[in-house]
């Protein structure tokens, strides 16, 4: 059986696709034996640019 955790990232101005917090946030959970399995946008501006997401991560139970 396998457990899933979520994650929230919110993505402002200033941290877009230089920031290293999502990188950050991966190595943390895989040494805790946590596997990245994608990403949910869950705030979409209206022009399209995520605002916000949720990291989904696995680990068997």
């Amino acid at each position: 059986m396998k457990k899933y955790e979520y994650v929230n990232l919110k993505i402002s101005k200033f941290i877009g696709a230089k920031s290293k917090e999502h990188i950050e946030i991966i190595d943390a959970y895989a040494s805790r034996g946590y596997r990245y399995v994608g990403f949910i946008p869950t705030n979409i501006s209206d022009y399209g640019k995520i605002k916000e997401m949720d990291l989904i991560f696995e680990i068997e139970c």
